[in-house]
């Protein structure tokens, strides 16, 4: 018999985070965190303020040493080999500082002369093609103090994509920005993955991470409480509530009292035609109701569903801190 292909191997993760901890005196701002993020993501860490994030961005860019862990970025380790983990981070802080009095190509042009890429010719080359990565090419002559927020964050960007770097490292970069400007971002971050770098990005807004990236994590007091897609995490965090309204041709409140008798089935009231009520419970939870209603014999014209907004469930992580 012949024996079955093997299997491809899976590629190796871009960053690799391994029981990371990092300790301020006695706080503790990162609690054995974990995390593999595959190569060509674009990856979120969301989270309350003072969740740990930027605590922990601090470590992958090497700004930072931590109580102990590990860090592998596309194969090399962070604490052992800094200098070669640098050659290959971008890194975007959260609001980082640009001059009014230097014009967007001299700014862009300085830091690539700091990296070492090249004579001026080949600067110039490179500073070109980031501004166009970036959708800026157009302020290419512009002093940086005329800026917007918008394109003072993409010009940091294109400062951070100098280099080429494999993994790149922002933090809050869509803080402040109008929703034109969040979309160019996306955009950008979208076709950086998509040729080959890894973005992870941090963000207290977990509802806009979810439109940018293709997968994300919540953080919460140092510690990691889910990770995968959107609706993974959602379902990771224990938040199955939604909101469903039936809307009946006839037989409102007969509807009504079978619902009320339903597992799951919470907060009713019928508005005209509409029945709208709670519920808790699966995927699966909610297609048995659904099929069961049906089968009561009444006319069902539609059925919506408003599930929880990611918003919602950052606020319920937040107070539920203050809780515990």
């Amino acid at each position: 018999m012949t024996a079955p292909p093997p299997l491809p191997e899976s590629p190796p993760a871009a960053i690799e985070v391994r029981g990371l901890r990092v300790d301020y005196g006695n706080f503790t701002a990162v609690d054995d965190f974990s995390l593999s993020v595959p190569a060509g993501e674009v990856f979120g860490l969301v989270g309350p303020n003072g969740a740990g994030k930027t605590s922990t961005f601090r470590v992958l860019t090497t700004l930072m040493e931590p109580t102990y862990g590990e860090v592998i970025l596309d194969g090399v380790d962070v604490l052992e080999n800094m200098e070669a983990a640098r050659r290959i981070i971008g890194y975007m802080p959260d609001l980082a500082p640009v001059p009014g009095d230097l014009k967007v190509w001299e700014f862009l042009d300085f830091h690539a002369a700091a990296y070492g890429l090249g004579n001026r010719a080949q600067r110039r080359q490179r500073v070109n093609e980031c501004l166009e990565e970036v959708a800026l090419n157009d302020q290419r002559d512009s002093w940086c103090k005329e800026l917007s927020r918008g394109q003072t964050q993409r010009v940091v960007l294109a400062k951070t994509l100098l280099h080429r770097p494999r993994v790149l490292i922002l933090d809050e970069p869509a803080s402040g920005l109008d929703p034109l400007a969040r979309r160019d971002l996306r955009t950008a971050l979208r076709r950086l993955a998509a040729g080959g770098a890894t973005v992870f990005v941090s963000s207290h807004i977990l509802s806009e991470l979810a439109e940018m990236c293709s997968s994300l994590c919540v953080m919460n007091r140092g510690r990691l409480l889910a990770a995968g897609t959107a609706e993974q995490v959602r379902q990771q965090l224990g938040n199955t509530n939604r909101t469903l309204t039936a809307t009946l041709l006839d037989r409102e409140s007969e509807a009504a009292a079978w619902l009320t008798a339903q597992p799951g089935v919470h907060d009713l009231r019928v508005s005209g035609s509409q029945v709208v009520f709670g519920f808790t419970g699966s995927d699966e939870d909610q297609a048995g109701l659904v099929t069961r209603l049906i089968g009561q014999g009444l006319l069902l014209r539609t059925f919506e569903e408003k599930r929880s907004s990611f918003e919602d469930i950052l606020v319920e992580v937040a107070e539920n801190n203050r809780r515990s």
